[in-house]
C-alpha cells in the first residue's frame, strides 16, 4: 500500500519544542538573566570564576527540573527524597529530565568500589556463576557484599503461587566472614581509649563524645558490672572481660532501660562501620590514633570468602580479576569465547572498553570509590550514562576536564559529542579552550564575579565568542610562553626509592626554592609521589581539593580567622563584649538564631526559606547593629566584598592591621569578589581551595604542596595565579604544584613528568628538566603538547 504525499511541510507540531527557554533568573547573583538554549546540541558555559555559570545551570535549570520530576512521585516517595525549593526564576520553560554529572565524591561506604558503583562487578558475578569451576553457587556467592545465611526451622519460600516450607534455608554469600567484606581488619590501641591509672570517677574515658556525666560514660560507670572508683588497671579479669567485650544486654541503668555492651564492640560500631572521610577532624583524629588497619589475612584483602577465591575462569578466579588493572582485564575479557553468554560477554566488553576510553583504564574495579579523585569519580558517573538507552535527556557536566592531560582532554571530548549524537543536550560549564571550541553553542557570563557578574555577556557559536570583545573572547587564544630564565634552586627534597602505588622505585630530587611542576597524564603516579612520599611536616603546607567542611553559618570571614580581629576592634570601640558580634553567639537574632532567614519544613512538599522578618536578614539583635566602627556595623562590614574591607581596615578609624593582613591575601588568590558573610556552601571548588591557600598562606612552612590550582579557574584569572605563585617563590618558600594547565607548565623554573602511560605503564619519571628543555626534546606526552600550546 502506497503512502499519499502530505500536502503540506509543516512541521509536526511535537517538534516545535527544540529550545529550553530561561526568564527572569534571579538565583544568587543572577540579574534576571534570560537565556535560550538549543535542545540535542552541546552547549558550554563560560565566565570567571563566580560569574553565575553554576548559578545558572546547577541551581536553576537542573535543580527545576530534578524538582519537577521528584514532584511526579506518591507523597510518600517524596518524604523520603531531598526536598528542593523553587528557584529564583519567572519561567523556565522546555525543560527535559536532568542527569547531573559532577565531580561530587563518591559514596565512600567501605564496601563501595569503583566495580560496585559502576555495572562491571555485577556482570562479573553473574559471568563466574555460570563458567566458574567450581561451580559453587549464584552471582550472590562471588559478591563481597552478601554474607553467607544458614537458617533453620519453619521457613515459607514463595515462587510464584507456590508456597513451600522448608526445616533448614541456605544463601551462599561471597562475603569474607572474618573481615565482612571490607579487606581490612581493625586492631584498636586500647591506650588510646582510656588511661588504666585512673578510675571511670576520674574520668579514665579519653573517647571523643565520652565525657564525665554523659549517657555514654553513665552506661560504665552506673553498670554494676565494673567498680567504677577502682583504677582500670587493678580490674580482675572478669571485670576487664564484662568492661571490655561483653555481649549487648538489656539492663535498668540509673533508673531506664538501656543496652549495655563492652567497649570495644561499641567503638566498633559507632566509629569503625562509618568512612573515615564523612567523620568531624576531631574524630578522624581520634580514629587514626587509636586504630590500625591492617589487610585481612584470611582473605588477603580481597574481601571474599575461600569459596569464591576458589572458583576460576582459566586460572583466574574473581579476585583476581577485580584486582586487574581495567585495561588488561578488558583483554582478559575479550579472550573469553563462550556462546552461552555472548550477549553478557558484549555487555561487560563495551563498559570496560569505556572506562579505558575515557582515561580510566589505570583503574582497578577492586579500588575503593572513596579513593577517587573528583574528576575521577565524575568519570566513572559518565560510564554508568554512556550505556544507557535514555535518549532526549539533559545531561549537566561540572568542568569535566579537571584532573586531565591535554592528551586525555580529546578523549573527554569525543565522549561528550557521543553523548550530544544520541540525541540528548548536553551543557557544560568549562574554562579550558580546548573544550570551549567544541560547543555548538557558548554562553559566556559576567563581565566580572560576584555582584560585577550575573549577567549574560555573549550567546552564539565560538567564532562569535572570539570577535565579541567579552573577557572569555579575548583570552581564548591566549597562549603563555617559555620563561628565557628560570630561577636557581636553593637546595633539593630528596626522594628515594618511591613505590606508593604505581611507583616503580622512583628516586627524584624536588628542587627547592623555585615554581616546581609535577605533570603527567591522569593515573600516571603524581599524587602518589607528590603526597605519598613528601613526609609530611610543619615545614610541608598541603592544599587540595577536598571540601571544606562548613555548615551554612560558616562564611569567608569566619573560615579564615578574619572575623576574630573585626570583633575585637568592634567591641575596643564601643566598649562592650566580643561575643556581641558573632552571629553565632550572643549577638545573633533570636527568631532566626543568627541563620537570617526562617526555614519552614513543609512536610512532604518542598520547603521554604523565608528571610528573617524581625532582622531583615541581617543576622544580628537591633541592639547590636548600634555600635558602630568607622560608621559601619557589623551586618554592613559582612556584606562587603574583600575588595571593599581591605580599603575600609585599611586606614582611618576603623584600621586594623590583623583583619588588613588576611584581607591582602585573599585578594592576592582572586576572591576580591567574595562578600565576607557569603555562606560558604554556595562557594564553587575552586573558590574553595583558594579560600584555603589564602586561610595556609600566613603558615610559617617552607614548602607549598597545591594539587591543580587552576581547577574552576577562567583562563583570565590563571595569569593572576601565576603572580601570586611567583610571589610566594620571591618570597623565600618553595612551590610545588601537580598541574595539566599548560600555562602554569611553561611558566614553571622546573617540571617533573610522570609516565610514560597510566597505572602499570606509569610510575616512571620520563623527564626532569625546565620548560625550554621540554619542549626542545618533544620526548614525552607532556612534551609534545606543550610545544604545540606555546607554538614552538
Amino acid at each position: 500500500m502506497s503512502k499519499a504525499p502530505r500536502a503540506d511541510k509543516q512541521p509536526h507540531p511535537a517538534d516545535r519544542h527544540d529550545l529550553i527557554r530561561v526568564h527572569g533568573a534571579r538565583e544568587n547573583n543572577l540579574k534576571d538573566v534570560s537565556i535560550e538554549i538549543p535542545k540535542r546540541r552541546l552547549t558550554v558555559f563560560t565566565g570567571v570564576s563566580g560569574s553565575g555559570k553554576s548559578s545558572l545551570v546547577f541551581d536553576t535549570i537542573a535543580a527545576e527540573s530534578q524538582r519537577l520530576i521528584n514532584e511526579t512521585y506518591s507523597a510518600f516517595v517524596q518524604g523520603f527524597m531531598p526536598t528542593q525549593a523553587r528557584p529564583e526564576v519567572d519561567v523556565l520553560d522546555g525543560l527535559t529530565t536532568a542527569i547531573i554529572v559532577d565531580q561530587q565524591r563518591m559514596g565512600a561506604d567501605p564496601r563501595s568500589t569503583v566495580g560496585t558503583a559502576t555495572d562491571a562487578n555485577a556482570m562479573l558475578r553473574i559471568l563466574f556463576s555460570r563458567l566458574g569451576k567450581p561451580h559453587i553457587g549464584p552471582p550472590s556467592a562471588y559478591a563481597f557484599n552478601v554474607p553467607s545465611v544458614t537458617a533453620r526451622g519453619a521457613i515459607t519460600v514463595e515462587r510464584g503461587d507456590k508456597k513451600t516450607v522448608k526445616a533448614t534455608f541456605n544463601r551462599t554469600g561471597g562475603m569474607c566472614p572474618h573481615c565482612e567484606g571490607r579487606g581490612t581488619v581493625s586492631d584498636i590501641d586500647l591506650g588510646q581509649l582510656y588511661d588504666d591509672s585512673k578510675s571511670l570517677d576520674e574520668g579514665a574515658l579519653t573517647i571523643p563524645g565520652y565525657t564525665p556525666g554523659g549517657w555514654n560514660y553513665r552506661l560504665y560507670s552506673e553498670s554494676g558490672l565494673v567498680d567504677p572508683a577502682k583504677p582500670i588497671r587493678k580490674y580482675t579479669k572478669k571485670e576487664l572481660q564484662a568492661f571490655l567485650h561483653h555481649e549487648p544486654t538489656r539492663m535498668k541503668i540509673a533508673g531506664i532501660n538501656m543496652t549495655y555492651e563492652g567497649l570495644i564492640p561499641r567503638i566498633q560500631k559507632s566509629f569503625l562501620a562509618k568512612d573515615k572521610e564523612g567523620m568531624q577532624p576531631h574524630i578522624r583524629a581520634f580514629v587514626e590514633r587509636a586504630v590500625t588497619f591492617t589487610t585481612c589475612p584470611e582473605c588477603d584483602g580481597t574481601r571474599l570468602a575461600e569459596g569464591a577465591r576458589s572458583s576460576k575462569i582459566k586460572r583466574i578466579s574473581i579476585a583476581d580479576a577485580c584486582a586487574m588493572q581495567i585495561s588488561d582485564l578488558a583483554t582478559w575479557v575479550r579472550g573469553l569465547k563462550e556462546p552461552s553468554v555472548a550477549p553478557l560477554l558484549t555487555a561487560l566488553q563495551l563498559t570496560l572498553d569505556s572506562f579505558v576510553e575515557i582515561g580510566l583504564g589505570y583503574l582497578s574495579l577492586d579500588r575503593p570509590a572513596g579513593t577517587l579523585s573528583g574528576g575521577e569519580a565524575q568519570r566513572v558517573k559518565m560510564i554508568r550514562h554512556l550505556g544507557s538507552s535514555l535518549t532526549d535527556v539533559t545531561y549537566v557536566f561540572d568542568e569535566p576536564t579537571v584532573g586531565l592531560h591535554p592528551h586525555d582532554i580529546q578523549r573527554m571530548n569525543e565522549l561528550l559529542l557521543q553523548l550530544r549524537d544520541k540525541g540528548n543536550t548536553v551543557l557544560v560549564v568549562e574554562h579550558k579552550p580546548e573544550t570551549i571550541v567544541i560547543a555548538d553553542h557558548v554562553v559566556d557570563l559576567g563581565p566580572g564575579a560576584g555582584t560585577a557578574g550575573g549577567t549574560v555577556c555573549f550567546e552564539g557559536t565560538v567564532d562569535g565568542l572570539r570577535t565579541g570583545g567579552t573577557v572569555t573572547g579575548r583570552h581564548l587564544d591566549d597562549r603563555a610562553s617559555v620563561k628565557d630564565t628560570v630561577r636557581e634552586p636553593t637546595g633539593s627534597l630528596e626522594i628515594r626509592g618511591a613505590t606508593t602505588h604505581n611507583l616503580r622505585d622512583v628516586d627524584v630530587d624536588i628542587p627547592l626554592g623555585v615554581l616546581a611542576v609535577v605533570t603527567g597524564v591522569a593515573g600516571s603516579g603524581k599524587s602518589s609521589l607528590v603526597h605519598g612520599s613528601i613526609p609530611a611536616s610543619d615545614d610541608v603546607v598541603s592544599i587540595d581539593q577536598s571540601p571544606i567542611r562548613g555548615s551554612r553559618r560558616s562564611n569567608p570571614a569566619t573560615y579564615t580567622g578574619l572575623l576574630d580581629p573585626i570583633r575585637k576592634a568592634f567591641a575596643k570601640a564601643n566598649g562592650v563584649k566580643p561575643a556581641l558580634f558573632s552571629a553565632n553567639s550572643e549577638g545573633a537574632c533570636p527568631t532566626c538564631n543568627g541563620a537570617g532567614v526562617i526555614y519552614t519544613d513543609l512536610g512532604i512538599m518542598a520547603g521554604v526559606s523565608s528571610t528573617c522578618e524581625d532582622c531583615e536578614g541581617k543576622r544580628f539583635q537591633a541592639s547590636v547593629l548600634e555600635y558602630l566602627l568607622g560608621g559601619r556595623d557589623i551586618s554592613e562590614v559582612l556584606a562587603m566584598s574583600v575588595t571593599e574591607a581591605v580599603e575600609f581596615f585599611g586606614a582611618g578609624e576603623a584600621s586594623t592591621p590583623a583583619a588588613q593582613r588576611i584581607l591582602a591575601r585573599l585578594a592576592d588568590v582572586g576572591l576580591g569578589y567574595l562578600s565576607l558573610g557569603q555562606p560558604l556552601t554556595t562557594l564553587s571548588g575552586g573558590e574553595r581551595q583558594r579560600l584555603k591557600l589564602a586561610t595556609n598562606m600566613g603558615e610559617k612552612g617552607g614548602v607549598y604542596i597545591l594539587d591543580e590550582p587552576t581547577t574552576g579557574l577562567h583562563l583570565a584569572d590563571v595569569e593572576q595565579l601565576l603572580g601570586l605563585l611567583d610571589r610566594l617563590v620571591d618570597s623565600g618558600k618553595s612551590v610545588i604544584v601537580v598541574e595539566h594547565h599548560q600555562a602554569v607548565m611553561a611558566h614553571a623554573d622546573w617540571i617533573i613528568d610522570l609516565g610514560p602511560g597510566a597505572g602499570h605503564d606509569g610510575g616512571k619519571i620520563v623527564f626532569e628538566g625546565t620548560p625550554a628543555e621540554l619542549v626542545a626534546a618533544r620526548s614525552t606526552l607532556t612534551g609534545e603538547h606543550l610545544a604545540a600550546y606555546v607554538g614552538a
